[in-house]
């Protein structure tokens, strides 16, 4: 009797783990194939981070503005943290940013002993965000958007069991799905509210050609990734307006004035490089994601190093583009050519690129490459050599350089020598932006 009783004992519990593993993997579409063996992310190549960076750059050139008109920081931004929180479970020394991200959810779990595509996991999520972000997308980039899923899914396809395969895709899509639920509430889609300018001498006005209103004066109220991002960072006030030609302030604007009537052809063309692609405001820090891609294809790391760097070089950014904004529109400082026409006298002047609608203190594209060059710096070194490509479909010489640094003092230059800076404003910037940075890098634990 008592064997008979131990003999029900056993039955009973292998019927109760074989149900188990049924119910555990109808959640699965394909079945149960693939458990075993986790298969690490770094065992994958970045060809779906690289192909994704590619065609999220072509969207952010080719659609119309997002909701709210915010920079597209943060149509890359998301999309690098969805990525990220995708693959970061097949990266055993890291971490999700959950819990450490500003209200960030928690992140779906995997099964555990099931195996992963940790590429199709990220194609699933940057497939997702992509088409989240680019709602408004033109039809012909809905279906790019379709076509780059599918040719990477098909390649994947030939490499991964049916049951991994629908695991990974179904991973993926729920990572997306809950960091772009997230991003509804990060309060961009007030960026551009009514807004009432200030008036008074020196602050900022509409400029020419278009005299636009105020761009984005609210996009500093933005959530921040990183809440303690912009502590300390407040940079040193410029020189109080003044229109005594011995005054500082005088001084910075004219040194804008004089440069302009003696521009060289390299000025010119440091100046034109770093204005961005013509006719396209959305593409603005898109520069940056340009810019991260080469250095990384130029470095050819394995998927967990480049999931890692672009969530961490676009956190940074989006916290430095927010906290620009911030103080752009606490200072409301007016531009040079405001200042060059009705005080310096040169009433048809204007700047050798166009001038953007919004104040000038300080220099925003400073203070997103200083934010760009400390992380790297933290990533790759402080001397490393690269040449920049970005502009390569415009018919302009790429740009080479010896460090990070370099990148961070001609984006300076060109600002400057643009007309639509002073020195001053992209100094301060680029000191703004490395001490965000800075911050970031101090509080956020991408490792465990």
């Amino acid at each position: 009797m008592k064997k008979i009783s131990t003999l029900v004992a056993i039955l009973f519990m292998a019927i109760t783990f074989f149900n188990s593993c049924q119910k555990l993997e109808e959640l699965v579409p394909g079945g149960g194939g693939g458990n075993g063996h986790l298969q690490l992310t770094k065992t994958y190549s970045s060809e779906v981070a690289f192909k994704w960076m590619d065609l999220q750059m072509h969207l952010m050139l080719t659609n119309p503005t997002p909701v709210g008109g915010t920079p597209s920081i943060r149509l890359f931004a998301y999309p690098a943290i969805a990525m990220y929180e995708s693959v970061v479970p097949g990266m055993s020394a890291y971490r999700s940013l959950s819990g450490q991200l500003t209200d960030m959810p928690a992140m779906p779990s995997t099964v555990v002993g099931a195996a992963y595509s940790w590429p199709v996991c990220a194609n699933s999520a940057l497939a997702a965000m992509s088409r989240d972000l680019f709602s408004k997308a033109t039809d012909a980039n809905k279906a790019k958007i379709d076509s780059l899923e599918k040719a990477l899914n098909d390649s994947y396809l030939m490499l991964t069991d049916t049951g991994t395969f629908g695991r990974s895709v179904k991973f993926g899509k729920a990572v997306a799905d809950l960091v772009f639920n997230w991003s509804l509430a990060d309060k961009s889609a007030d960026a551009n509210a009514p807004y009432t300018l200030p008036v008074g001498p020196g602050l900022w006005k509409p400029t020419p050609p278009a005299f636009a209103p105020a761009s984005v004066p609210y996009w500093g109220k933005n959530r921040l990734m990183v809440s303690t991002s912009l502590d300390g960072i407040d940079p040193v006030a410029p020189p109080v307006y003044s229109i005594d030609p011995n005054s500082d302030y005088y001084k910075m604007m004219k040194e804008v004035h004089d440069a302009s009537l003696t521009l060289t052809d390299a000025q010119k063309a440091v100046a034109i490089f770093y204005a961005g692609k013509p006719g396209s405001p959305n593409y603005g820090g898109g520069a940056y994601l340009s810019t991260l891609k080469q250095v990384l294809v130029q470095e050819n790391p394995q998927l967990d190093f480049t999931a890692y760097a672009f969530a961490k070089v676009s956190i940074a950014m989006m916290d430095a583009g927010v906290g620009v904004y911030k103080v752009k529109y606490q200072y409301n400082q007016e531009r040079p050519v405001t200042f060059i026409r009705e005080v310096l006298g040169d009433a048809t002047w204007t700047s050798f690129v166009v001038t953007p609608p919004f104040p000038d203190f300080p220099s925003s594209h400073s203070t997103l490459a200083g934010s760009f060059a400390e992380t790297l710096e933290g990533l790759l070194g402080t001397n490393y050599h690269y040449t920049d490509h970005t502009y390569d479909f415009q018919g302009e010489a790429p740009r080479s350089y010896t460090s990070f640094e370099a990148m961070v003092l001609d984006i300076g230059d060109a600002r400057f020598f643009g007309g639509i800076h002073s020195r001053y404003s992209c100094t301060e910037g680029a000191k703004m932006g490395r001490k965000i940075a800075q911050n970031i890098n101090n509080t956020l634990k991408f490792k465990k």
